[in-house]
């Protein structure tokens, strides 16, 4: 079955999954606020019950701080974390370099309805300040 992969705003891509593929998040620590890719992934749990967070170099600090934000908020489940080095080919100097990867998958949490839910009449029922 084929994922098709979009660029969402800013350049990052966006793996669209298919029936039970996986949704990927490639995350960038300059494109995006954190907690861009917060959300982006409780939509993506929501949705296919499971995202997989993926960064390179200085991004793997990014990932690992959303990982633990979704974890600690009890949204989100650890089910894999992996780590590699790829070579990455650098067209500027045609030569190829090492970069330090990590991929972590999350699952969605026994809490995750009652908790969002709970986020979102709370928002909904908040009083209405007058100035």
């Amino acid at each position: 079955m084929a994922v098709e992969t979009a660029v969402a705003d800013g350049g990052d891509k966006v793996e669209a999954p298919h029936s039970n593929k996986k949704s990927r998040i490639q995350v960038s620590n300059t494109k995006k606020p954190l907690f861009f890719y917060v959300n982006l992934a409780k939509k993506y749990i929501q949705q296919y019950n499971e995202v997989e967070l993926s960064g390179l170099g200085m991004a793997i600090t990014t990932v690992v701080t959303i990982a633990e934000i979704l974890k600690n908020n009890g949204l989100a489940i650890e089910k894999k974390v992996s780590t590699a080095t790829v070579g990455m080919k650098d067209e500027n100097k045609g030569s190829v370099a090492r970069k330090t990867k990590i991929e972590i998958v999350l699952g969605k949490s026994d809490k995750f309805d009652l908790l969002t839910n709970a986020n979102n009449v709370s928002q909904e029922t908040a009083p209405i300040k007058k100035e």
